[in-house]
């Protein structure tokens, strides 16, 4: 696709959403099945009135049905569906379109995602498009009848081992997504839309207290530390702020941040997006909280050198103002989230170090601890 965006200084090609190759393999299998000629390139309308053309893989007619496909082009987006086929089959209905997934394409197991419990996982976006475009195809040849669709992704069920689907209760395949019908490349939207698509999901489960981890250390902290049900978490990765505010969208009642030193300390600056690209501040932070704990200049002037958190606390430590340092820094981690999260809301954090065996909680954190596990004991 010649469509490019820029990334700071980099010249980054946009690709096509598996949504929009669904739609147009299902176009230009309409268009094969009600006339018996194959297109090579089927032009299909974005939700945002625009139009674009996407090249058909490969089109043949069985003796009921018409099935073509489209090569998942995710332009320079590292995207785990890249280079995938996606199928559509078509037959022919007496009327209205029916959209289904086939092989390949992961069913809708946990409530609060997109499409109701048991349904094919092409959400609602996609599914909208399909229709848009056979509407499209029907008008053109005069054709009074319906569609049965049925989407495929030969490669769907290895590929989905590799996403967040399993865990969010899509089981046996991909989604068929998308809400533009282009995809960014390393597009900060779709990272969010997975965080609040999966904290729907908790919602859903009747939870009302959100557990936000930063990631990988987080997930290991919970698992080997704390008593939190297992899959309880929503990972949030960078997007702390955008988390805080998907949680009070949603309705939760209670929020709980736990996360590594490495990155929670940005927060004692208010910084929300904790992004190396977006900011860093990690030493800053922590110079400033050593000088109101009344650490030396001789001490603090040894931290910008150093290259991770941890190797900070370290020197603060020799120093003799590692605790007093740190309880000024969970003190401004805990107004920066409340500032955030307004007053309706209960949120705190709890930050950890293995490297310095530290925890430090804001006056709510064990409270939500302890909510989360009645909790979790009840459902």
């Amino acid at each position: 696709m010649e469509r490019y965006l820029y990334k700071g200084t980099k010249k980054l090609r946009c690709g096509y959403t598996t949504g929009s190759c669904a739609t147009a393999a299902a176009k230009s299998a309409g268009e094969l099945l009600l006339t018996g000629h194959p297109v090579h390139n089927a032009d299909i309308l974005l939700p945002n009135g625009e139009r674009i053309s996407i090249p058909i893989q490969e089109s043949h007619l069985t003796a009921h049905s018409a099935v073509c496909s489209v090569v998942k082009d995710s332009g320079d987006d590292p995207d785990v569906t890249n280079g995938i086929l996606i199928c559509a089959e078509l037959s022919l209905i007496p009327e209205t379109i029916q959209i289904t997934g086939g092989q390949g394409v992961g069913i809708v197991t946990k409530p609060g995602l997109d499409q109701p419990l048991g349904e094919s996982a092409i959400n609602s976006v996609p599914r909208k498009m399909i229709q848009t475009a056979l509407h499209e195809i029907s008008e053109l040849y005069e054709y009074q009848g319906g569609f049965r669709v049925v989407i495929s992704v030969p490669e769907g069920a290895e590929i989905a081992k590799k996403t967040y689907n399993p865990r969010m209760g899509i089981q046996g395949g991909i989604s068929i997504i998308g809400t533009t019908g282009i995809v960014e490349p390393m597009s900060n939207s779709a990272l969010v839309a997975t965080i609040r698509t999966e904290a729907g999901i908790r919602k859903a489960e009747g939870r009302q207290i959100l557990l936000l981890t930063l990631g990988n250390y987080s997930e290991q902290f919970l698992k080997m530390n704390l008593s939190v049900p297992e899959q309880y978490s929503v990972s949030c990765s960078n997007f702390i702020g955008d988390a805080v505010d998907i949680g009070i969208s949603l309705g939760f009642s209670h929020i709980l941040l736990i996360g590594h030193i490495g990155k929670m300390v940005k927060l004692g600056a208010g910084i929300m997006n904790t992004h190396s690209h977006i900011a860093d501040g990690r030493m800053e932070t922590l110079i400033t909280c050593g000088v109101l704990a009344g650490a030396p200049i001789s001490v603090l002037q040894k931290l910008p050198d150093c290259a991770t958190a941890d190797s900070a606390l370290t020197i603060l430590k020799e120093s003799g103002y590692l605790e007093q340092t740190l309880a000024v820094l969970i003190r401004k981690i805990d107004f920066h989230l409340q500032a955030r999260a307004g007053e309706n809301i209960e949120i705190g954090a709890m930050v950890f170090s293995y490297q310095h065996d530290i925890l430090l909680k804001t006056p709510s954190a064990d409270n939500l601890l302890n909510y989360i596990t009645k909790e979790g004991s009840c459902s």
